[in-house]
């Protein structure tokens, strides 16, 4: 057994079943309820700061239970989670619904806060599907990592890494066989983005339906927001 190998084995956070890093799913959830925040008024649901609130709210009990670490999950805060992402995400297509009502009859006149409203609203989709795909896959951040392989619910993504065991032996290593992998929030913000961008899966591939149906919705709102919103914010410039 190489050395590479070795640590593989030992190395993962898997193996330390330490679980995932609460910061990275704070700062991802604080940096959408700020864009939502900036948005002009007319394109919110409610009252600027209500909805925002309630999802503080919403963080600040899922991070009380798990404050460095995602290592314990009741249905209770399970459902929590995806109450908040839910709410991001419905209010962010709540909001690409109204710019395209209002560049469709509202007669726009003002190229630049509609384009800064339209980059709000595609970067709040990158953040808010992202968030999805996280809490969704496996059973969710806390299943992923303290759970061992056999008891996890199916896929709902068929990541690069759980197909490289069979490949050469540096790539092999890091493999979901070899290494025991699992996908964090990074790898599951790349996926948004390229899914926002190409319109389509790229080296990550839906494998559920409710993820084909998820990336299909972010597909559809991503490019409405390039082709429509984006397009006629650059030509009210012009």
């Amino acid at each position: 057994m190489t050395r590479r190998l070795v640590q593989a084995q030992t190395g993962h956070p898997r193996h330390e079943r330490r679980g995932e890093a609460r910061l990275p799913g704070v700062i991802a959830t604080l940096a959408a309820i700020l864009l939502y925040l900036a948005l002009p008024q007319r394109l919110l649901i409610a009252p600027r700061y209500i909805l925002p609130a309630l999802e503080m709210l919403l963080l600040v009990a899922l991070i009380a239970v798990n404050p460095k670490r995602l290592t314990r999950q009741t249905r209770f805060f399970r459902a929590l989670s995806l109450t908040l992402v839910l709410l991001i995400a419905a209010s962010n297509l709540f909001a690409l619904g109204v710019l395209i009502h209002e560049l469709l009859y509202a007669g726009v006149k003002d190229g630049r806060s509609l384009l800064v409203a339209a980059l709000q609203v595609w970067a709040t989709n990158i953040v808010a599907f992202g968030l999805a795909y996280w809490e969704l896959d496996r059973g969710g951040p806390v299943m992923r990592t303290q759970a061992p392989r056999g008891e996890l619910p199916l896929a709902d993504f068929r990541f690069s890494q759980d197909e490289n065991d069979d490949a050469v032996q540096e790539v092999a290593d890091g493999s979901s066989v070899v290494s025991d992998w699992m996908p964090t929030l990074v790898d599951y913000l790349y996926v948004s983005v390229t899914n926002s961008t190409a319109f389509s899966p790229t080296d990550t591939m839906p494998l559920s339906t409710r993820a084909k149906v998820m990336m299909g919705v972010q597909s559809i709102a991503a490019l409405l927001t390039s082709l429509l919103v984006i397009a006629r914010a650059v030509s009210v410039l012009h």
